[in-house]
């Protein structure tokens, strides 16, 4: 009987430990090409996993369109935070109509050499899906989440670079 129980303890102590943990992006439900550069296309199902990836990053996601001026004024914040610190991820999610990616979206990503993972969210139900990211944010763009494993904070606001700076630090504390 003691030979059972040591048995049952080695497997148990076996079996519990910790399993680790990794990203699971699922397949985008369109693929948009245009020379060198690929546009993903998601519906808020298939995005949710950008909003809560399991990493050592801190993670930004930042939605905009390219119609939005306050949001392109602060693209390039996002660009150099992605550059200067190798502990942050950049996830710019587009909110522009899908039809138009190839005549907007695209030359705007050549354009301005954007550097950060830029994909599309097309799903109609943002009556549905805008709560889900935060009870609080009214649909207005920019609007930013910065997260990591311990903690996550919305933004529905644009940045300065020292802005984004400061707010990303926060984060490293």
């Amino acid at each position: 009987m003691k030979g059972f129980i040591l048995i049952g303890l080695v497997l148990l102590t076996a079996c519990s430990s910790p399993a680790i943990e990794e990203e699971i992006i699922r397949a985008p439900i369109q693929v948009i090409e245009e020379g060198d550069i690929k546009v993903e296309v998601y519906d808020f199902e298939t995005i949710q996993p950008f909003l809560e990836r399991k990493n050592d990053k801190i993670n930004v996601v930042n939605f905009w369109a390219t119609w939005c001026l306050p949001c392109v004024a602060e693209l390039p914040h996002f660009e150099k935070i992605l550059a200067e610190d190798a502990e942050v991820t950049v996830t710019l999610i587009s909110l522009d109509f899908v039809k138009q990616v190839p005549t907007s979206l695209i030359p705007f990503i050549r354009e301005n050499d954007l550097k950060s993972d830029v994909i599309v969210l097309d799903d109609p139900n943002s009556n549905e899906w805008i709560p889900k990211i935060d009870k609080n944010w009214s649909g207005a763009l920019p609007a930013t989440i910065i997260y990591n494993q311990d903690k996550s904070v919305f933004y529905e606001r644009s940045f300065t670079f020292e802005e984004l700076k400061t707010e990303v630090q926060k984060f490293k504390n």
